[in-house]
């Protein structure tokens, strides 16, 4: 544990302590982002144990699923395929309650536990087209024989794993199911970390934006370029799924991403700071920020006012001082969201994305307030897996089980891959059968010249499928 770990430690103990008391010591402070005091709120729990309760809210258009969860999504030949994957899933099936169901304990406990042992890295730096430094961490050990994600050609596949924005690496993440090579599912994990976190050095003064994601895309390209063949699936936990969502959205269908995955997605990031978060957590996070920084003071200081920054007092005050009130180009707040928002060109991605959240995410806030379902019905390529409990990150079931969310996460890669395989079958048999066609009618083509243009469109491209019909 790093020196300053402890201080950290002790902070999140005493905000475990605070959620274990649960409603008795609930006040302003204690309320998630964006939450309301509605009549009637203390019978909470007994709503949910009848069937009732935060997921309800997202009933239109949804579908059941096992453990009381449900997923929200456009109706398309993908999600059907998807729906199939996870109703056969074990993984949802509920079990029984415990100390863990808390939404405090949930979240906090991947913070605080440590993983022993963790996964064995191998660490390479990336020079950005800047000269800026970012880390990518390949998981090399240990090994244990599983089934593989495969491409059509066997090759396995890489994950990419993204971080929080602050570089935090829960301990869900850290979990050997979810980063051991030739584990189930999963073949060639790396993580990616950004510009001076996890002991990458910042060797420039600049660090990266909340949704900035030009790093982002050179190390995608980089990894493109050691495994040409491989599928690429992403996975990003919290806030770090700005970065990723950006990322899709500007590159939309040249992305090199097959399928992504992003647990408690921060989905409206600027209301998500301009409100805050309940003071424990809000103080946490914003302690390992200035901590992290703390390092590079000196190197910052001809670009940012330090003494600002590490004066500050929210979220947003940090975020503020760090990327809008610089000494060589300050923004305004707006100007800055504008560029930063994950969900500024969502209409462009044309990758399938897995979002699960839980009703009970004391970060995040409630579903109705931080959730933008017109996403999840409206766009073909989003899903919604929403549950009634798991806190922020956490989902956890009893010792020695790992996090169901990355199960789920596993099986939905499988699944994806299965039916892109599938699909690019049935267009191989519809290539095959329109060749054969075209050849037979090939002879008689003089006698019948005058066919209208459009006639010939539809017979081209009648065979022609998409998997978000």
């Amino acid at each position: 544990m790093p020196p300053w770990g402890a201080a950290l430690a002790l902070i999140l103990a005493v905000l475990a302590l605070l959620g274990l008391l649960g409603p008795r010591l609930r006040g302003p402070w204690g309320r998630a982002v964006g939450e309301r005091t509605l009549p009637g709120a203390q019978d909470r729990d007994d709503e949910e144990a009848d069937g009732g309760g935060p997921a309800d809210q997202f009933s239109d258009g949804s579908e059941p699923l096992p453990g009381g969860c449900s997923l929200v999504c456009k109706p398309s030949a993908l999600a059907q395929c998807l729906l199939r994957a996870l109703r056969r899933s074990a993984v949802l099936e509920p079990g029984p309650r415990s100390w863990l169901s808390g939404p405090h304990v949930q979240t906090l406990c991947h913070f605080i536990l440590p993983v022993v042992p963790g996964p064995e890295l191998a660490r390479e730096y990336l020079q950005l087209a800047d000269d800026g430094l970012v880390a990518l961490d390949w998981v090399v050990g240990p090994c244990v024989r599983g089934r593989r994600i495969t491409s059509a050609g066997g090759l396995p596949a890489v994950l990419l794993v993204i971080p929080n924005a602050w570089g935090r690496l829960t301990r869900n993440v850290l979990r050997p199911r979810l980063l051991r090579p030739g584990a189930a599912g999963l073949y060639y994990p790396v993580i990616f970390h950004r510009r001076g976190h996890h002991g990458c050095p910042l060797v420039s003064p600049r660090l990266q934006p909340f949704g900035d994601p030009s790093d982002l895309k050179e190390a995608v390209t980089y990894i493109r370029f050691r495994h040409p063949a491989a599928p690429l699936f992403a996975v990003s936990e919290g806030s770090g799924s700005a970065l990723l969502l950006s990322y899709l959205g500007e590159c939309g269908s040249s992305s090199y991403v097959t399928g992504a995955a992003c647990i408690s997605p921060v989905l409206r990031c600027r209301e998500w700071f301009e409100t805050g978060l309940p003071w424990p957590y809000e103080r946490g996070f914003l302690l390992h920020q200035k901590i992290t920084l703390s390092r590079y003071a000196t190197a910052l200081e001809d670009t940012v006012d330090t003494s600002r920054l590490f004066r500050s007092r929210s979220l947003r005050e940090f975020e503020e001082a760090l990327f809008c009130h610089t000494k060589s180009f300050p923004i305004s707040w707006d100007t800055y969201w504008d560029r930063n928002d994950p969900l500024r060109d969502v209409d462009e991605a044309a990758v399938p994305v897995l979002c699960i959240c839980s009703a009970d995410d004391p970060v995040c806030g409630p579903p109705d307030h931080t959730l933008t379902t017109e996403l999840f019905h409206s766009n073909p390529y989003f899903f919604l897996l929403l549950s009634r409990h798991g806190g922020h990150c956490g989902f956890l079931r009893q010792e020695p089980l790992p996090a169901w969310s990355h199960e789920v996460i596993l099986e939905s890669f499988r699944a994806l891959t299965e039916f892109f395989r599938m699909e690019e079958r049935m267009k191989g048999l519809s290539r095959h059968r329109a060749s054969f066609l075209g050849s037979r009618r090939r002879g008689g083509a003089l006698q019948r010249r005058e066919v209208s243009s459009s006639s010939n469109l539809e017979e081209i491209f009648s065979w022609k499928r998409s998997y978000t019909r």
